[in-house]
Parts: structure tokens; C-alpha cells; sequence
């Protein structure tokens, strides 16, 4: 019987305005042809994850429709939106580590054998998912022990065990290397193929470019436009995201290395689990370079930058900052050496969600004397402090004392980018600084670590980004296996497929080029 709707699913004239007055989306509408990889795009707290909460049943709206397969629907719920058949995979995985992919799977609607939770009809389960879309995965492994790829079929797999015929993928290449990209890619347009529709959430528009159909902009809580792919340049979806031309390439002098301000020397750590992440790593940083750590998530890259800035114990080998060991000191000590620290977790580490913007901004600095009157805080300095840097950072929010978490995860990163660069370092180190960060942001936080850096400061990046690390780094190491793996002094032959090599492990260079790193 041929089809009377025109599409799959259509979201007509969303609002959502949350409890302190802010609209998020505003008549927002969203229209996906069935079969399509269809694109959604725009710079942070512009809506699109407000928008894909209201379709998934996080978040209801204030007024507006969704329809799916042409008839009006109320989602209330994610089992709701599951039960209809529409599914998403957040940026951030929804699996447990310490269970087996087949115990992910099943988990919420587990099989048993009269009371008993049935284990081998979950590995049954998850090989006949597996088999049937083309992704493969050992159903016994435990979550922990998989690559970021690996978790990410997992979560794609979990989706299309429960039958579900929209898939929305949030940021969902942001973790993964360039031939992990490719084959997520292969998937996706094999999943369409058979019918299915996925909505595209990503800031990097060459992946708009090369596999979606159509694309949707929302710029600051309204949608623009929807068109087709080929009928637009990344010139022209970036132009429609800010309002403006967006560019892209930054203006670098050469380095002008300097002392050496970081040593990391014969570190070895071992996680939680009792796994070893770092097998003896040594490199170093100087003033005035910025060195690039690339690496697939989980070779050690967040135990690296959390035990230089005291969140992590150091548990063999040394760290120093301008020839002092900063074993055995306290957060704050740390960062009385010179030491600024751009957590991966921005939300565990980088801010306090229920204080404001200003509580955020200060909370490195409150004791200081530029920061008091007597014996209480200097809210009118406090209060221009922040305010100049919300201008600086172009940070979308309601004024200083807006509470963190009424703020996009984008202005969070910004909020959180804005204390730790206005503290002037000597040493940056920044985890994933631009991640899940528009166009125009990322351009700015790039910007500021060029900047630091021909102040004289050392930068360590730490980036998943493999373009990021190929334009912003002066030199750059490779980690695989909680080992350093290769490391380039200059970056100007290096290609991102060269790079995912080292990354997956398929070369190494020798002990003694590595060992050139540390000085």
C-alpha cells in the first residue's frame, strides 16, 4: 500500500522555554524524508539538543506537534519514543563498563528462564542483531575493555535490537579516528539503504557534506533553513550557522620554543579496574610550543592531564613544571605554579552546574586580594571580571548570575575556557577544549591557545580532533596501547590517515625517535 505521508516524522512549531524564562527553541520545524541521513546543525545554544530532547522524550514542549508517519504523537517519555521507533545514541555512551556487551544490550528488557536472567539468549540476541546489520562485536567482552568505536556499535546496536526506525546520533565522529569515521560512515549509509532514517548531529561540516541528504540549520533557538547537501558549499551551512562568513583558518608564526616548563618522566598508572593505561611515558613541554597528544580515547590521555593538574595521584615516575615536582601537592598549589587545566569532564571538573556564571568564573581566585574588600568578597570587581569575559567568549547566557546548567554544553565549555585562560598561565592544559563547540567558538578557543602560547606559555593539547591537532599543535605525540607510539617534531607532511595508523597500532616508529620528545 503506497505511503500517504510525505514525511517520516515532522516537528512542527516547537517552543521550549525552560523554568528561568529562557526559550530554547523557538516554532521551531524539522521535517526527515524516510531513508535520508538528514543534518542538523548550528552554533551552541542555538537548540538542536533541546530540540532532539523533545523528540526523544526528555524534555516536553511548550506548543508544537510531532508527527510521525503522518499522525500526531505525544512522546513523554525515551520508552515512549522507543516504543514508537524512534531511538538515539547520545554523545556521551549509555553503557555500563563493567558489564559484557551482550548484559548492555539487553539491559531494560532483559530475557529469563522463569526467574533467572537469561544470559545466553542475550549473546544469542546480540549475534543476530549483529549479524543481520553487518557490525559485528563479541558479545562477551566486557564494555570496558572496548574501543570508543566498538562502544559506539554497541549503542547503535542496542537501538535496532529494540526495532527502531529513526536513529539520532548526537555528535556522534567526536571520539573517533579518521578510519573509525569512514567506517561509522560505511554503517550509516548501509543502514539507509535498508530503510532506515538517521538524524545527523555534528559541528563538523565536511561530514555534512559527505553523507548526509538533507540538512536543517537552527540558529539561536529558530530553524533557518532545510535544504539539500549538494546544493550548498561548507562556505554557505557555516554562513546560515552564525549569520555571517565563519573562518577557518588560523593565522600561526612558527614557534619560538622556549625553556622547558612541563617533564613527564617513567609514568606508569594503572585505572580503577587495575588495567595499566600508561606504560612508561615520558615527554616534555616548553614555553613558547604547543604539543599535540592524539590517541584513541582511553590510552591514558585523561590520567596524563589529571595527575599534572593534581586531580589524579601520581603512582610512579615524576612530573615537574619549571623544575618542581608537583607530586604531593594540592589542586591549588598546582595552580599557584602556573598551571591551567581544561578538563575532558566539564561537567564533573570544569564547573559547578548549580552556581552562576560569576561563582564559576572566581572559584579559582576568590581568595586572592584583587577579589576582596576586607574580609568579603568584591562583588564589583567579581562583577566586571565576568562580564568582561562573557563579551570575550562570546558566552550565551541571561548575565553572571545565570546558574551553569541553565547553559548549552557549548557556553559551559566557554564559561569553563574563560577562567581557565584569564588566570594568564605558564602552562595550558587543555583536554578536548573545543569539543561540542560551534564553528566560531572553536575558532576563538584556538585562537587564545596560539596566543598563549607566543606569550611564552607551554601548551599540552589533548584532542580527539584530529584536523584540531594537525593545525593547532607544533609538534605532536601518538599514543596507543597507554604507550607513546610516535612522535613528530614538525607537523607539515603529517596526514590525518597517517595519523589514525600510528592511533589503531598498525605502525610505531623507533625508541629513539620517540625518544626525542623529551627533553
Amino acid at each position: 500500500m503506497e505511503q500517504e505521508y510525505q514525511y517520516v516524522l515532522s516537528m512542527e512549531n516547537i517552543t521550549k522555554v525552560y523554568k528561568d524564562g529562557f526559550a530554547a527553541n523557538k516554532n521551531v520545524n524539522l521535517s526527515v524524508r524516510k531513508g535520508d541521513i538528514h543534518g542538523l546543525v548550528g552554533e551552541n545554544g542555538a537548540g538542536k539538543s533541546t530540540l532532539m530532547k523533545v523528540l526523544f522524550g526528555q524534555e516536553p514542549p511548550e506548543t508544537g506537534t510531532i508527527f510521525f508517519k503522518g499522525k500526531p504523537v505525544s512522546i513523554g517519555s525515551p520508552l515512549a519514543a522507543l516504543k514508537l521507533g524512534i531511538g538515539m545514541v547520545h554523545q556521551h555512551f549509555m553503557l555500563v563498563p563493567s558489564l559484557t556487551v551482550a548484559e548492555n544490550m539487553v539491559f531494560g528488557m532483559e530475557p529469563t528462564k522463569g526467574a533467572i536472567f537469561d544470559y545466553r539468549e542475550a549473546v544469542r540476541l546480540t549475534q543476530e542483531v549483529s549479524q543481520r546489520f553487518g557490525l559485528p562485536i563479541d558479545p562477551n567482552m566486557k564494555v570496558r575493555d572496548l574501543y570508543v568505536g566498538q562502544k559506539q556499535r554497541v549503542e547503535i546496536l542496542k537501538m535496532l535490537l529494540r526495532n527502531v526506525e529513526v536513529l539520532i546520533l548526537d555528535e556522534p565522529t567526536a571520539v573517533l579516528t579518521p578510519q573509525e569515521t569512514e567506517e561509522l560512515f560505511t554503517q550509516l549509509v548501509r543502514l539507509k539503504e535498508q530503510g532506515y532514517t538517521i538524524i545527523f548531529i555534528t559541528h563538523k561540516l565536511n561530514e555534512i557534506k559527505q553523507i548526509c541528504d538533507r540538512l536543517t540549520v537552527l540558529r539561536d533557538g529558530r530553524s533557518i533553513e532545510t535544504v539539500d547537501v549538494d546544493s550548498v558549499t561548507e562556505q554557505d551551512i557555516s554562513r546560515m550557522m552564525v549569520g555571517r562568513n565563519a573562518v577557518n583558518s588560523l593565522k600561526k608564526a612558527p614557534a619560538q620554543p622556549q625553556q622547558v616548563r612541563l617533564r613527564v618522566k617513567r609514568i606508569n598508572h594503572f585505572n580503577s579496574f587495575g588495567k595499566q593505561v600508561l606504560k612508561d611515558i615520558s615527554f616534555s613541554v616548553r614555553g613558547g610550543e604547543i604539543l599535540g597528544i592524539a590517541g584513541i580515547e582511553g590510552n591514558g590521555q585523561r590520567e596524563i592531564s589529571e595527575m599534572i593538574a593534581g586531580l589524579d595521584r601520581i603512582q610512579s615516575g615524576e612530573i615537574t613544571v619549571n623544575d618542581v615536582p608537583v607530586k604531593g601537592k594540592t589542586v591549588r598549589a598546582i595552580r599557584e605554579m602556573g598551571v591551567a587545566h581544561i578538563s575532558e569532564d566539564r561537567m564533573t571538573y570544569g564547573s559547578a552546574a548549580n552556581a552562576t556564571i560569576a561563582q564559576n568564573i572566581i572559584s579559582d581566585r576568590f581568595y586572592k586580594k584583587e577579589y576582596q574588600t576586607g574580609h568579603i568578597l568584591n562583588r564589583k570587581h567579581i562583577r566586571e571580571t565576568t562580564d568582561a569575559l562573557i563579551q570575550s567568549f562570546t558566552i550565551k547566557c541571561d548575565g553572571a548570575d545565570a546558574p551553569v546548567k541553565t547553559l548549552s554544553g557549548g557556553n559551559i565549555q566557554k564559561v569553563v575556557a574563560a577562567r581557565e585562560f584569564s588566570q594568564s598561565p605558564q602552562l595550558m592544559v587543555a583536554n578536548q577544549p573545543t569539543r561540542g563547540i560551534d564553528v566560531g567558538a572553536s575558532e576563538l578557543i584556538r585562537e587564545k591557545l596560539v596566543a598563549l602560547r607566543d606569550e611564552g606559555a607551554a601548551v599540552l593539547l589533548i584532542s580527539a580532533d584530529m584536523g584540531e591537532l594537525r593545525e593547532v599543535s607544533d609538534s605532536l605525540i601518538v599514543l596507543c596501547n597507554g604507550r607513546i607510539v610516535a612522535y613528530f617534531e614538525t607537523l607539515e607532511n603529517l596526514t590525518e590517515s597517517e595519523l589514525g595508523e600510528y592511533m589503531l597500532g598498525l605502525k610505531e616508529q623507533s625508541p629513539e625517535e620517540i625518544g626525542r620528545c623529551f627533553r
